[in-house]
C-alpha cells in the first residue's frame, strides 16, 4: 500500500530552504514543489500518458506566482483531463498555438485574405474603393487587434467619426464591409462567431434620396440641351445611347464592341459587367442601330463604343454624363442614373406590362424564389417597348426644331480633325 503523502502547507512551502541539489516537496496526487539551489521553486505535476504506460511532467508555474490552491486547482483540471483520455501537457500546448493564431488574425490581416476572394468578384476601381474604406475608417484603430477581441463598442467608437460628420451612407457601407470580413473569418475558421452584426444599429439610417431626374415632359427640353452642350460628339453620343438603352451609367461607358450583334439587332452585356452579375441583354431599336453608325464614326479603332478622352484603349468615365448635364443647366435636378427613370416613368404610364420594364432596365425580382425559376429576359416582349421608347426620344428631338444636318455637319468637321 503506498504511503500517503501529508499535504503541503503553506508556511513548509515559503520557508523551506533550498539545498546543493533539487529538493521535492510532494503535495499528493503527482504534485510536488521542486526547490532549486538558486532559491526558484517550480510546480510540478507527474502523470501517465493516456493510452500508455510512460510517465512525463508538466510544469504549473513558480510559487508564489502560482499559489499553493492555484496549484491544486491546476492539478485537478490535469486529472480531469487525464480522466477523459487527454494528455494535459498535449492540451496545453495546442490552446497556446491557438492563442497565438488568434492573435495574428487581425482585422487587417484577416481583411486582407477577405479580398483576394472580393477582389475575383468586383471591378479593380470598386476593390481598391472597398479597402481604402478600412483604411480610412478602421486600421489607425482596430486594424492590429485580432478579431476575436474586437468588441461592438470598439467597432462603433471607431466608426463614429463618420457619424458625427453625417456620413451616413458611407458608414452603412462601411459596416456592411466589416461584417463581410467577420463573417468570413468565422467561414475560414479564424473567428467562432460574428459578434458585429448589429453594429449599424448604433447610428441613425441615412436618409433613402431618390436620383434626381426629370419628368418625361420635361425629356424635350433636355434633348434640345444636349444638342446644344459644349461637349465632345462621343459624350453627347454616350448621353443618347445611354437614354435609349436604358441601361446604368458604367454599363454604357464601357460599352464594348464585341458585345454588339448587329445582324440580331441584340447588345450582350456579359455577368462581371452588370450590377447584378447576370447577363443582360438589350434589344436594338431601328435610331439606336443609327446611332450606332453613327458612333462608329468616332470609335471604329477602338474595342469601347465610348473611349477616354485621352487614350483609344480604355473606355470613356461613367461620371461623363453626369459632369455634361451638370456643366448644361441639370444640376440638381437630373444624373446620369436618372435618365432610367425618365424610361420607367413614361413606359408606366403608357401601359406597358411591369414585368418587361423591370427586365428591361436589369431589376431583378425581388421575389428570390421566383427570380430563381423565371430566367427569361422577355426579349422578344420587349422590343415594342424599346421601339415605342426610342421613337419618343426622337419625337422629344425634333419637337425643338433642332435640323439634324447642322449635327452632321459638325460630326463630319471634327471627325476631319480626330482622322488627322
Amino acid at each position: 500500500m503506498p504511503k500517503k503523502v501529508p499535504p503541503l502547507t503553506d508556511p513548509k512551502v515559503s520557508k523551506t530552504k533550498p539545498r546543493d541539489k533539487v529538493r521535492s516537496l510532494p503535495d499528493g496526487d503527482g504534485l510536488s514543489l521542486m526547490i532549486h539551489p538558486n532559491g526558484s521553486r517550480i510546480w510540478n505535476f507527474k502523470y501517465t500518458k493516456p493510452f500508455t504506460t510512460s510517465r512525463t511532467n508538466i510544469s504549473f508555474g513558480a510559487y508564489p506566482d502560482v499559489s499553493l490552491e492555484a496549484a491544486r486547482e491546476k492539478r485537478a483540471e490535469a486529472r480531469s483531463l487525464l480522466s477523459e483520455g487527454i494528455d494535459p501537457k498535449k492540451h496545453r500546448d495546442e490552446r497556446h498555438r491557438a492563442s497565438v493564431d488568434a492573435h495574428q488574425n487581425t482585422l487587417r490581416s484577416v481583411t486582407d485574405i477577405w479580398m483576394l476572394k472580393k477582389r475575383k468578384m468586383v471591378s479593380e476601381d470598386y476593390a481598391n474603393d472597398i479597402y481604402r474604406s478600412f483604411e480610412l475608417h478602421l486600421f489607425s484603430r482596430l486594424g492590429n487587434v485580432p478579431v476575436h477581441l474586437i468588441m461592438p463598442r470598439d467597432a462603433v467608437e471607431a466608426l463614429q467619426p463618420l457619424a458625427d460628420l453625417g456620413k451616413l451612407e458611407t458608414l452603412k457601407r462601411v459596416c456592411q464591409r466589416l461584417n463581410e470580413v467577420m463573417d468570413h473569418a468565422v467561414n475560414i475558421g479564424k473567428l467562432d462567431f460574428n459578434n458585429l452584426t448589429r453594429i449599424s444599429k448604433a447610428f441613425p439610417p441615412p436618409k433613402t434620396k431618390n436620383f434626381p431626374a426629370l419628368a418625361p415632359s420635361e425629356l424635350p427640353e433636355l434633348m434640345e440641351a444636349v444638342a446644344d452642350a459644349n461637349v465632345e460628339v462621343l459624350t453627347r453620343l454616350l448621353i443618347e445611347w445611354q437614354l435609349h438603352t436604358m441601361v446604368r451609367p458604367s454599363e454604357a461607358a464601357g460599352a464594348r464592341w464585341d458585345e454588339i450583334d448587329e445582324e440580331a439587332k441584340v447588345w450582350v452585356i456579359a455577368d462581371p459587367r452588370m450590377k447584378k452579375k447576370r447577363l443582360h441583354r438589350v434589344p436594338l431599336t431601328t435610331v439606336t442601330m443609327r446611332l450606332l453608325q453613327r458612333i462608329k464614326k468616332w470609335s471604329r479603332h477602338s474595342e469601347f463604343l465610348f473611349h477616354g478622352a485621352r487614350s483609344q484603349k480604355v473606355p470613356r468615365n461613367p461620371e461623363t454624363v453626369n459632369k455634361a448635364l451638370r456643366r448644361n443647366g441639370f444640376k440638381g435636378r437630373c444624373v446620369s442614373h436618372g435618365l432610367r427613370s425618365i424610361a420607367s416613368t413614361a413606359l408606366h404610364e403608357q401601359g406597358f406590362q411591369s414585368k418587361h420594364i423591370e427586365v428591361a432596365l436589369s431589376h431583378l425580382d425581388r421575389n428570390r424564389t421566383r427570380a430563381a425559376y423565371n430566367r427569361t429576359d422577355y426579349l422578344d416582349q420587349r422590343r415594342p417597348i424599346m421601339e415605342w421608347w426610342s421613337n419618343f426620344i426622337e419625337q422629344c428631338k425634333h419637337n425643338n426644331n433642332k435640323s439634324e444636318p447642322d449635327e452632321q455637319y459638325q460630326e463630319a468637321e471634327l471627325e476631319g480633325v480626330h482622322d488627322a
